[in-house]
């Protein structure tokens, strides 16, 4: 499967410029003319559902048009995803895409009902926050040197939670078993909050989670923090180390946030939306609101967006194939 992953994502980019530069002449000035929608593929709350109402409330004051938020959960995202694939590519319809959306085909075995490079147009990365990952006080371990030599010495003993198959912290132990060699037993929550409480209560041993969901417990001594998953350190955390200088060269996760548009949208819708919502997370308000969550602001363009996703589709691919997991 991977070695045709590179026949797959060439239209990725393609696609990307042939939007911005050829085909539709619709004129900048007359988009939008009607209400606009962003589809979310979670439930309401979170931070995906964050970015959409951000945007969504200052696009429609810029726009002077409705913009609305529909939360479509379910399906592990590929419900929402479908409907924005389906959706007219007349520039009216955006999509939230997070880090789990490059790792969905390989989850679904080619099965998933629209095509994760060719049905979209990538709009924005809109910004990115890490993973920490922390171990129970009482658990003996203080290092990532020492949580390796632990699950090695009991291969599958150790329990990990994460917030669901195929999410970014269950993503971020996976990549890290496949890097360090090590073996240990995945135990799901339906959200953070559970895995967090899981830990507490010892049902778990180990956690990778977003950095703000964590940051109360770490804070309160009852959980210990001995690494983060970027290439630098995490502002929120920043006595803490990255995975790759603990101990794991070359290991990184960046937990981005972007947002698409059918394939085939309008070249002008594209590029009035990237510059509008470009402008909207660069507004001091927006960026310390985002801070304040853990997310750092990107806002980038639709190239850099869809080279993202170029990246990131073979990465976790390999991942998922490596650890063998199966969404049904």
């Amino acid at each position: 499967m991977l070695k045709n992953l590179s026949k797959v994502l060439a239209p990725l980019c393609l696609g990307v410029m042939a939007a911005l530069m050829g085909g539709a002449t619709a004129a900048a000035d007359d988009y939008p003319s009607k209400p606009v929608r962003i589809i979310v593929p979670y439930t309401p709350g979170g931070f995906n559902d964050t970015l959409a109402r951000t945007v969504g409330d200052r696009l429609s004051k810029v726009w002077k048009q409705s913009v609305i938020v529909d939360n479509r959960p379910g399906g592990n995202t590929v419900l929402g995803n479908n409907l924005a694939a389906k959706a007219p590519a007349d520039g009216y319809t955006m999509l939230i895409t997070p880090l789990p959306y490059s790792a969905l085909p390989a989850l679904y075995g080619g099965k998933l009902p629209y095509d994760a490079v060719k049905d979209f147009t990538p709009l924005v990365w809109a910004g990115s926050t890490q993973n920490a990952l922390v171990v129970r006080n009482d658990l003996g371990v203080n290092n990532v040197r020492e949580l390796i030599d632990y699950a090695k010495k009991n291969p599958g003993k150790l329990n990990f939670g994460s917030t669901g198959s195929g999410s970014s912290n269950h993503l971020s132990m996976e990549l890290f078993m496949s890097m360090t060699g090590t073996r240990m037993t995945h135990v799901p929550y339906k959200g953070s909050a559970p895995a967090v409480m899981g830990m507490l209560g010892s049902e778990i041993d180990v956690l990778f989670d977003n950095v703000p969901n964590l940051m109360q417990q770490i804070k309160a001594g009852k959980l210990k923090a001995i690494a983060v998953t970027g290439a630098e350190h995490a502002a929120l955390l920043p006595d803490v180390p990255t995975v790759a200088e603990a101990g794991v060269p070359g290991y990184e996760v960046n937990v981005w946030f972007g947002m698409q548009m059918p394939a085939g949208t309008p070249r002008a819708s594209v590029a009035r939306a990237n510059q509008d919502i470009v402008r909207i997370l660069r507004d001091p308000e927006v960026v310390k609101l985002f801070r304040d969550q853990g997310v750092e602001v990107v806002a980038s363009t639709p190239e850099a967006f869809a080279a993202l996703l170029q990246k990131e589709i073979p990465k976790w691919s390999k991942v998922v194939e490596t650890a063998n997991i199966k969404l049904d």
